[in-house]
Formats: C-alpha cells, structure tokens, sequence
C-alpha cells in the first residue's frame, strides 16, 4: 500500500490486466489561508504507457512538469488508465459533478467541441452524482479502456456494491483524462508533480 494523505492506495490494481500507480497526489482549496484538502488521488496506468513515451527519455522532473504536449501524448496513449479518487472530506455528489462539469465543458469549449452530444454526455454524469453523497473514504473511481474511446465511472461508499455510469462521448472522455492529466492544467498540482517524477525515473531506465 502507498499512503497518500493517510489514506491507502494498492500499488497495483488488476482489471483485465495490473495497472501500476504511476502517481498520487491530493485536490484542495485554500479558503482564507488555510489548504482544505477534499481528494485523495491516485492515477493508474499499464507499464506498457512508457512506450508511447520515450521522445521524452531523458528530461527531467520539472521539464516534464510544464510540457502540455508530453500530458497531451499521455492521455491519447492507448493502454487502459484507472484513476482512483478517495474522499478526505465529506461533500455533496452535486460538487464534485459541478467541478467536473464546469472543467470538462470549458475544455471542450476552448478547441471549439462543445455541441448537444457533449452537453448530454456531461449531464447524465451530473445526474449520476446528483443522489450522491462523499462520505469521507468513499471511493470515486474513473476507469479508461484501451480499446474504445469511453469511460467506466463508478461510486462506492462504506464498502457498499458500486454503482456505475457509462460515458460514450469521446471528446467528454478525452477531456475528462486532461482535467485530472492537464499538466500545468490539471485540477491536482500535486498529482502532476508527483506523476513527472515518477516518469522521470522511469523514462531514465
């Protein structure tokens, strides 16, 4: 296990093969002063993802911390991702779909992709969280197959039977993998840095 902000994350998850846990790290919110930590982070990936990124061998930590195009090669590269997010503090279901409404939509405005298929796409997900609350410790979890462009997300509380959603919209898929892999834009800093860090060692191999 790997703690992050004293909360477990397995080294390993095995869907239909292991993911490994490529990097970790927390969301927060500084209100007057003080850092409010909400999320614990933990990104998973299959090994094989160091192959689609070997232009990058050599570059350091901090390089790879500000290159959009090295999280850009990240996201489109084809291997199953997993990225499992843990509630630090408790919050209604309708905030986190907000914040991840908001950040996908402004993504999918910005390249000029945000039609009446995404705006659906993003509203059945804001739905699915709408009845949900984020007791601390429960478990949000966004699965990415390598083979189609869709997501699997699930919600979990107090070890309860999961209950999931099905997203087909690839360009809400693509912009959900940037809002938590965005580089210099993703919603966690600390999961970034965490994640170049990671890379740096493992593209230095």
């Amino acid at each position: 296990m790997v703690m992050v902000d004293e909360i477990p994350f397995p080294a390993e998850i095995v869907t239909k093969g292991p993911l490994l846990l490529f990097g970790q790290g927390i969301t927060h919110v500084e209100i007057h002063f003080l850092q409010i930590k909400y999320n614990a982070i933990g990104i998973y990936l299959e090994k094989d993802v160091i192959q689609h990124l070997e232009r990058w061998k050599g570059k350091n930590a901090a390089e790879l911390q500000e290159d959009e195009h090295f999280f850009a090669a990240l996201v489109s590269a084809p291997v199953e991702k997993l990225f499992r997010i843990v509630a630090i503090k408790e919050i209604k279901g309708s905030q986190y779909a907000v914040q991840l409404q908001s950040a996908v939509r402004d993504r999918l405005a910005s390249v000029d992709k945000y039609e009446a298929e995404e705006e659906e796409a993003l509203e059945e997900i804001t739905s699915f969280f709408q009845s949900k609350y984020f007791k601390k410790d429960s478990v949000v979890s966004l699965r990415f197959p390598a083979t189609s462009n869709t997501a699997e997300i699930t919600f979990a509380m107090g070890g309860k039977e999961e209950v999931k959603i099905e997203v087909e919209n690839a360009n809400v898929v693509q912009m959900m993998q940037e809002w938590y892999l965005g580089g210099p834009t993703a919603v966690s800093p600390s999961t970034v840095k965490n994640l170049s860090e990671k890379f740096e060692a493992f593209l230095s191999l």
